[in-house]
């Protein structure tokens, strides 16, 4: 089988070994956490979000125009 490295900090380290069952090895926890998350599970948890992103596009687009102008006149 296969292995990479990952690098975590102490405290993440500590995190999973707090999860890591007697039998399990740290891979295995990792997929049995993971083996379950659906990223689609959290969609529209962030109320307001979407106000924010069109807020900061304006934003985005306003400083644009305005560099654009600066440089092209």
């Amino acid at each position: 089988m296969a292995s990479t490295n990952i690098t975590i900090t102490e405290s993440a380290y500590e995190q999973l070994r707090a999860l890591k069952r007697d039998d399990e090895s740290f891979s295995e926890v990792v997929e049995r956490l993971t083996e379950t998350a659906d990223p689609m599970e959290f969609a529209g948890s962030c109320p307001g979000l979407s106000e924010y992103v069109d807020e900061a596009r304006t934003d985005l687009e306003t400083d644009l125009k305005t560099v654009d102008d600066e440089l092209f006149g």
